[in-house]
């Protein structure tokens, strides 16, 4: 019942939380993101592969644990100091779900291994190191479709002017 007082049916799912990290390498201004296929994007709309940021669901509690194991898993960089942006809804309207946001430094010795995810969650990620400067300008232009991603690289266009410089 509404504060109206009407009666509604409301579908929820819940799934759990998820944890969201774009590491960035201050010296070579670029930012780590993966590639990958999403069933529901390619039914909408037919698109193949879509850019996001690194992300996983929440399996112990602890969302920076996950931030740092999905880093590893997805990108294959290790990460050190996460920078918290914001936990934020999803999809208010449908989910449960709430996305912890972080920002990540790195640097060359941090990239630990290929990344590609875990194999047997058959998730097909290609690792991209994409220049700050061109994902600012893809935030711009309107090309990021990924809202994670998006929220991401205007945090740290705020925090980190210099690099966009």
């Amino acid at each position: 019942q509404l504060t109206d007082g009407a009666k509604v049916w409301r579908e929820v799912e819940r799934h759990g939380d998820a944890a969201v990290v774009l590491p960035y390498d201050a010296e070579r201004r670029c930012a780590l993101v993966v590639r990958l296929f999403r069933a529901p994007v390619f039914d909408a709309c037919g698109e193949a592969a879509g850019e996001e940021a690194c992300a996983g669901m929440i399996d112990d509690g602890d969302a920076e644990v996950t931030a740092r194991r999905e880093a590893m898993e997805e990108l294959g960089v290790r990460l050190g100091l996460l920078e918290p942006v914001a936990h934020v809804w999803s999809s208010p309207g449908v989910s449960t779900e709430r996305q912890s946001l972080f920002l990540a430094p790195y640097g060359r010795t941090d990239r630990k291994a290929g990344g590609g995810g875990v194999a047997s969650e058959h998730e097909g990620i290609t690792v991209i190191e994409r220049p700050i400067a061109d994902l600012a300008d893809d935030a711009n232009r309107r090309r990021i479709t990924d809202a994670k991603l998006m929220i991401l690289v205007l945090a740290l266009q705020l925090r980190r002017p210099d690099l966009f410089a």
